[in-house]
């Protein structure tokens, strides 16, 4: 799995069974890679690139993945019947039919000589859906104990049943911000949320960021990176506050617009978060103080928090394989639910 906050590729080896008609998971073994300086400054690129390039990347991403997955694969001296690979996304714009997720199936299966699946958004989107969220199926199936599933990734977003239906959709952007504010003070990411708990919150910006048109968008909806860039990042670059200011202001931003998916309903909901924002205790802090009492909020072990959305498109690929569901269209606004996936073999 690779996500938009681009902090590396997760590698998740895990184990699959269904125990009385439900399904379970292992997670054994997990790390996280750091990309090579020359291939991040690449990604952080991607979107401008000419079309050849981005084949060439693709092409560059794809073999890479495969050989830091085969070194893992010889070290821990595992056994595995195949690869489920998210990509990494470049483009994404569902309304206009197309969405691309680069690192060739091809490559990683040539480096491995494992069956390789990835592509999963694209026929959805086909579908006439958003391609994402995908996570969700794995939600319903995998941790259906929690009343919502919170991600705290590059996106923040959310799984939830409603009326019988699994919903999910992206609620706003998260690390992608965090961790681009954070950088102009010289840190990778905002430990424990230290930085934005040393700045003030200003109102005015607090406003802004929070008349968002997207908030105002029925679900399903999904966000991509051309969209934050266009819509969100100028609102943060063009203000003179200090950055220890802007991260306290979209710290209790994203804060603030999370906390308004729960329904005052007088009934006790349990949410797990997970993601690299779980560990930002400031953001934690800002979200227990925004929610109802009755909102019980469990971070997951560190493992999960971690390498859950790595674990689910395991997941998605075992479905896959089965010629299951593995793309929910009640998430997705697709004109059917389907089982989706480029298989290489």
């Amino acid at each position: 799995m690779s996500g938009t906050s681009l902090d590396g590729l997760d590698i998740a080896f895990c184990e699959f069974f269904l125990e009385n008609h439900r399904w379970k998971f292992d997670c054994k073994v997990a790390e996280t890679i750091s990309y090579p300086e020359n291939l991040l400054k690449k990604l952080k690129a991607a979107t401008t690139l000419s079309g050849e390039e981005l084949t060439y990347l693709d092409i560059e991403l794809g073999g890479w993945i495969g050989e830091v997955v085969a070194q893992f694969i010889n070290k821990k001296a595992l056994k595995v019947d195949f690869i489920s690979s998210h990509g990494h996304t470049v483009f994404h714009q569902p309304h206009n039919g197309m969405t691309l997720q680069i690192g060739s199936g091809l490559e990683m299966h040539l480096a491995t000589d494992l069956p390789v699946i990835n592509d999963f958004r694209s026929k959805d989107v086909a579908l006439g859906g958003q391609g994402a969220p995908l996570v969700p199926i794995g939600d319903q199936l995998l941790f259906s104990e929690y009343d919502y599933c919170i991600n705290l990734g590059g996106i923040a977003n959310v799984s939830f049943e409603q009326q019988g239906k699994r919903v999910a959709f992206d609620i706003a952007p998260c690390n992608m911000i965090l961790n681009r504010l954070t950088e102009k003070l010289g840190h990778r990411y905002d430990e424990n949320g230290n930085q934005a708990r040393s700045g003030n919150v200003n109102a005015k910006l607090l406003e802004r960021l929070n008349s968002w048109t997207y908030y105002k968008e029925s679900h399903p909806k999904s966000l991509g990176y051309e969209q934050i860039a266009n819509e969100v990042f100028p609102l943060l670059d063009n203000s003179n506050l200090p950055i220890t200011d802007l991260l306290a202001t979209y710290t209790t931003h994203i804060a603030e617009a999370i906390a308004q998916i729960f329904p005052i309903d007088g009934k006790e909901q349990h949410v797990l978060i997970t993601g690299g924002g779980a560990y930002n205790s400031f953001l934690i802090d800002k979200l227990k103080a925004f929610t109802p009492e009755l909102v019980k909020i469990s971070k997951a072990d560190k493992k999960l928090i971690d390498f859950k959305e790595a674990i689910i498109f395991a997941f998605l690929g075992v479905l896959r394989m089965r010629k299951e569901t593995n793309c929910l269209s009640s998430v997705t606004g697709a004109s059917t639910d389907s089982s989706s996936g480029v298989i290489f073999e």
